[in-house]
């Protein structure tokens, strides 16, 4: 499922095809926007959290979510699509690339130059957003921008849920949520306002260091051998043999995976720390 991790990747493998490249032609069928017009060049592209970014000289940018079921493909001119013509939402086609998304929900374009400028404007898709914990230049700075926004959007929300706002942090998904959890021996129901400022930032922290730490090729791992808790329901704790458990959390019903013995209710037992992986 794409997440942060996902999106960051991806933008790296579409950055040396594109950048620098004319636009010879663009198609999206249900776009929301302009179009930029062929002869176009392309300046940069971009993640931010989950949302794939694609700059065009003269200030017009596309911009895609994939949700749960998008994904962006690149393919040399002429080879053939491993996915169905008419899941295309967007294509971008320079000399000698094509990159094609398929299956996104959000595909729309917006005025980077828009009155009030880039961060300023409600225009600007991505303003409301938290920092980005997949940066490689994550700063202390960021995290406490990140605890702060927790106490703002999420105080009265279990931190499962809060983990999932995009308004506090973006880039973590259902994975590294309890991933994340796991890490820091945190009971996924208890309540932001439950949890002293300190665990929070911890949670924060362990959730930058997961992401960027998937940030390289290959599957992603929180421990070795792969992942924690995540997608391991009623299989034992790689940790203590307790079997891991599922729970739907939220408005959105996300699924949450967690170890009842590591993670037990708020406050009844000491932490054990969890490693992320070497990227």
């Amino acid at each position: 499922m794409p997440e942060g991790d996902t999106i960051h990747r991806t933008a790296g493998r579409l950055r040396p095809a594109l950048v620098g490249a004319d636009l010879v032609r663009f198609a999206a069928p249900r776009l929301l926007g302009d179009r930029p017009v062929p002869g176009t060049r392309i300046s940069d592209v971009e993640a931010v959290g989950k949302h794939l970014l694609i700059h065009f000289d003269g200030g017009l940018s596309l911009q895609t979510h994939m949700r749960m079921t998008g994904s962006w493909h690149l393919y040399r001119s002429g080879e053939r699509w491993r996915k169905a013509p008419h899941l295309a939402r967007a294509i971008v086609e320079v000399d000698g690339w094509v990159a094609v998304c398929f299956n996104a929900p959000v595909v729309r374009t917006y005025r980077r130059d828009a009155p009030g400028g880039p961060l300023g404007t409600a225009r600007h898709p991505t303003a409301h957003l938290g920092p980005d914990l997949c940066g490689t230049d994550v700063a202390e700075a960021d995290i406490d921008e990140c605890v702060r926004r927790m106490g703002i959007y999420a105080g009265d929300d279990p931190i499962g849920v809060a983990l999932l706002d995009q308004r506090v942090a973006c880039g973590v998904g259902n994975v590294y949520k309890s991933e994340t959890l796991f890490a820091c021996g945190i009971d996924p129901f208890v309540t932001v306002t439950d949890l002293d400022e300190p665990d929070r930032r911890r949670l924060l922290a362990m959730s930058s260091k997961l992401l960027r730490a998937n940030l390289g090729n290959g599957p992603r791992t929180t421990l070795p051998g792969g992942l924690a808790v995540y997608g391991r329901h009623r299989q034992p704790c790689r940790r203590c043999g307790t079997l891991i458990c599922m729970r739907r959390q939220g408005e959105q019903a996300r699924s949450t995976y967690w170890c009842p013995t590591c993670q037990p209710p708020h406050g009844t037992a000491p932490h054990v720390g969890l490693s992320a992986p070497h990227p």
